[in-house]
Formats: C-alpha cells, structure tokens, sequence
C-alpha cells in the first residue's frame, strides 16, 4: 500500500497468545503488521524485548521521528492514567509493569495505554459500526463479557480503569458462572458461559433419556459456544433453547444499559456478530418488555463490523486517539 503521509501511528497489541506491532496513518491505512507468539513462561521483560528488535527493525523503513505515538492494548487490570499493567490473568508476571514509562524511555515516543476492551470500542466508533455516533457501547461477547463506552464523544474508562466491567452484573441468582460470579451476565453470554449452560441442559435432556442430536452423552464435556450455534442454525430444538436463554439475559442487560446510558447505538461483537439470526429476535422482545420505549427507539444494536481484524486496529486506535 502507498505510504500517504510523513506522520505515522504504531499500534501494540499484547495478549496471552499472540503479541502484535501494526503500522498505520490517520486514515487507518495499516502499512505493516508484525507478529509473534508471546509465550509468556518468559516473562515480561523477554516479550517486551521482542517488541524492542521488532520496533528497531521497523524503524528502519520507517523513522522514529516520523512516528506520532503509540498505542497499546492489553487485557485488564491496568492503569491508563499511570500507564501500568498490574497481573492480568493472560499474562503470568506483568505485576505492575510501567509499559508506557519503559517505551517513552526507550523511543522518546508518546506512549498511551488502554485495556483491550476499550482499544475495540475505539476502533467500532472511530471506524467500525459506531462511526459517527457520539454514545456507543461496545460488548465483547467473546471469551468473556466486557465493554467499552464512548460517552459525549469520548472514551470513558471510570476512575480507575473499572468502567464498563458489565460482566460482572449478577443478572440471576445462580447460573453459569462468569467474571467469578454466578448467574452473571458473563456467565450467561460469552463462550464459556455458553459452554457451561449447554453441558448443564445437555446433561439434564440425555440423563432423562431424552436425544440430543448434535452432542453424545460422552462428548458433552467438549462442547462450546461454537458447538451449539452451528446446531441452532440447523433448527436444532436443544440448541435453540440453549440460545434462548443466553439471548434472553442478554437483552435484560441491553435494556439495563440503555436505560442507564442512554446510548446512540451498542455494538456486539464475537458470538453475536457471527449470530445475529438467532440472538435478535430474542433481545428486541426483551427491550420492547424491560426498557425505556423512547431510549430503545434511538437505540440501534449493531453486530461489530471489523471482525477479525479488529486487533489490528484497536491497539491503533488508541494511539490515533490521544492525538
């Protein structure tokens, strides 16, 4: 792609599995990605290295001083305001480690740290689904439940990095477990607490002697969220229920947040982006029961437009954003 501008933006992305370095301009242009296995039995300091000689070399082609600033994203709990990752649970050793101090030192670069969450909302309302909108939600919905909030135009984060933890609502007294909580709104939507309902109703139909066509008695401990939406695209009346549950407990959260916030739009992401078929119906019926008419009437729910590729903007986002 033709390099558009002098000023440019690097994005790091540092995750459990997979660590990454994108390159791009204002305009979301991404010249170049960098990644590698973060394999975090080494410890921060190893993984942070490999970030420096992978930055050395990308200087390189692209000088340090036409870099703007960096971005990072990170999984909670951290400090945006100190710029401190404190123990994550996808990264063993990163206890209290002043990342954007250690860069900022290095490069002489502006620095900015956001959890992951966060960095996607950015992305969904700078270029994604919430473009334009000046109060978006942004809802994972993947691995866990968590979220981003653009509120008056600008990420709100809370006073001290908790805002948006939505996951841990309780939204029923017992149920899947999420966020360490039972009957959570993570526990019932995301994919593990999908999983955890699934191998609960599947168990109960099989020990009554009842067929469950998509799952054996001795396969239920393998089943996940992926699993049962590909069986309740087929019209499977197990699967189906399974989903209605966990569509049902959402949309008694959408409605708690739209009455809450008051939102121009929330952006789903992961598991209801690829399911939108099977999880609408269910939420607009919750809304039109639980919520504010006149807030769900300016309220769009949009399934998360970049996909996959998000993780190569968001970590972007949060630099383009602090400039």
């Amino acid at each position: 792609m033709q390099q558009t501008t002098a000023n440019y933006f690097i994005g790091i992305d540092i995750g459990g599995t997979k660590c990454a370095i994108v390159i791009g301009d204002r305009e979301f242009n991404i010249f170049k990605k960098i990644q590698f296995e973060t394999k975090t039995e080494r410890g921060y300091k190893a993984i942070l290295n490999d970030f420096f000689d992978n930055l050395d070399k990308l200087f390189n082609e692209f000088p340090k001083k036409q870099i703007q600033q960096i971005g990072i994203s990170c999984g909670g709990p951290l400090d945006s305001n100190k710029g401190i990752i404190y123990s994550p649970p996808n990264l063993p050793g990163w206890d209290s480690v002043p990342v954007v101090k250690i860069f900022q030192k290095k490069y002489g670069i502006a620095t900015a740290l956001q959890n992951d969450a966060n960095a996607c909302a950015l992305a969904e309302w700078m270029m994604g689904a919430g473009k334009g909108t000046r109060n978006m939600i942004f809802l994972t919905f993947g691995t866990g439940m968590g979220a981003g909030l653009i509120l008056n135009g600008q990420l709100y984060s809370g006073t001290n990095d908790l805002g948006g933890e939505v996951g841990h609502i309780r939204l029923a007294k017992t149920g899947p477990v999420g966020f360490g909580k039972a009957g959570s709104f993570e526990g019932f939507c995301s994919g593990g607490g999908i999983a955890q309902l699934a191998k609960t109703i599947v168990s109960e139909k099989i020990s009554k002697g009842q067929n469950v066509e998509f799952c054996e008695a001795n396969n239920i401990d393998n089943l996940d969220a992926k699993t049962v939406a590909i069986a309740a695209n087929a019209d499977d009346l197990v699967a189906n229920e399974i989903v209605k549950i966990s569509a049902g407990y959402l949309g008694k959260a959408l409605a708690i947040l739209i009455d809450t916030l008051n939102p121009q739009c929330i952006v789903i992401g992961s598991i209801y982006s690829r399911n939108v078929n099977l999880f609408k119906p269910h939420i607009d019926r919750i809304l039109n029961l639980e919520a504010i008419p006149a807030a769900v009437e300016v309220c769009e729910i949009k399934p998360a437009l970049l996909g996959d590729s998000i993780g190569d903007y968001a970590a972007l986002c949060v630099a383009i954003n602090e400039v």
